[in-house]
């Protein structure tokens, strides 16, 4: 087990153009990450939209294949998982073309009920849809043109971090975990973000289950986190995961697949899953990145020391960090890229 201590970077990065969101309409392919690709080039790294099937839903991916990519060699392959409210065009894309830049192919996929993927009602969230989701962009890859289905790795982003754990224990085709500023979906549902709102648990059971009632009775589907903010409102959210999400995703990296709101009646399984329930059957190799002054660190430490059934597990700290930054801060994308190369590079050669 290795826990690497944080370090204070000796010089500060020049903000590159490179970080900044490029526009929508500017894309092709509707990426929205600093430098996304805009064309496919031959010899270059490539993005490859794809579709399947996941119980009756239509599923939209991307590939991206490494430069000079043939299908009759073979690959190692990453699948990588998006974060609540996310979609395959933002953070997600951006670290699976990284990784294919590194060599791998790499799939991220919209959930099911999610960004341009089918299903209905809208905008659901549930563990189980969720895990699911992962296992099938694993079952879609390994069978992907190249791919090695004896090298395939995992990434998980915030959310998706919290599902891939849940998915890697008992899915030991992916050889080496990893997650990037993990956020428990479930303990932050059940308890609030920080375990601040202990205190309104079955409150929120009720609201869960009266929208549950609503739905099955046909009446208007029920949203949580459906807001939207002004400047002044997200400079006034108390926890800096929120307001710079809030900045991320509705102004910077605004996707219009992505949103923030989840129906109330998935709090029905939220509210009793956790990320860490039997986190001990993981017994890849695992790897936990997170932002050393990120307020979600706590969530990537509980989850690390619970991690008790692999003897091989890092946890990184990227110095000065946050959760959001990490997402798309050049200096801070490069060094979780490095580790997750490093990493990738050891357990999937």
């Amino acid at each position: 087990m290795k826990i690497l201590p944080t370090i204070l970077m000796s010089t500060a990065m020049t903000l590159s153009s490179a970080s900044f969101a490029t526009d929508k309409k500017d894309n092709p392919f509707g990426l929205v990450y600093g430098g996304a690709i805009t064309e496919n080039v031959k010899g270059q790294v490539n993005i490859h939209p794809v579709s399947y099937q996941l119980n009756g839903l239509n599923i939209v991916a991307n590939v991206y294949t490494p430069a000079h990519y043939d299908p009759n060699k073979k690959y190692p392959a990453v699948v990588v998982a998006h974060p609540n409210g996310g979609v395959k065009e933002q953070v997600a894309g951006l670290y699976a073309q990284r990784m294919a830049e590194k060599g791998y192919i790499s799939i991220t996929a919209d959930a099911a009920y999610q960004g341009g993927s089918g299903g209905q009602p809208r905008s659901v969230d549930q563990p189980s849809n969720r895990i699911e989701d992962v296992h099938a962009m694993a079952d879609f890859i390994t069978q992907y043109a190249g791919v090695d289905h004896n090298r395939l790795g995992l990434l998980g982003i915030c959310g998706g971090g919290g599902y891939s754990l849940a998915a890697a224990e008992t899915d030991k085709r992916f050889k080496a975990v990893a997650t990037l500023s993990m956020f428990n979906s479930g303990r932050v549902r059940r308890n609030g973000f920080q375990d601040s709102q202990l205190g309104t648990i079955q409150q929120r059971l009720k609201q869960a289950t009266d929208a549950r009632a609503q739905e099955v009775s046909g009446g208007k589907i029920l949203y949580a986190g459906d807001a939207d903010l002004s400047n002044e409102q997200i400079a006034a959210l108390p926890f800096e995961m929120y307001r710079q999400g809030y900045e991320y995703y509705w102004r910077t990296h605004a996707h219009p697949n992505s949103t923030f709101k989840y129906t109330m009646s998935s709090l029905f399984d939220l509210m009793r899953w956790d990320a860490t329930d039997q986190i001990e059957l993981i017994n890849q190799s695992l790897l936990m990145i997170a932002g050393s002054k990120a307020d979600s660190l706590y969530m990537t430490e509980d989850a690390f020391a619970k991690a008790t059934g692999t003897t091989d597990k890092t946890l990184f700290k990227i110095p000065n960090a946050t959760h959001i930054e990490t997402y798309w801060k050049p200096e801070y994308v490069n060094q979780a890229v490095d580790q997750l190369t490093a990493f990738y590079g050891k357990y999937l050669k």
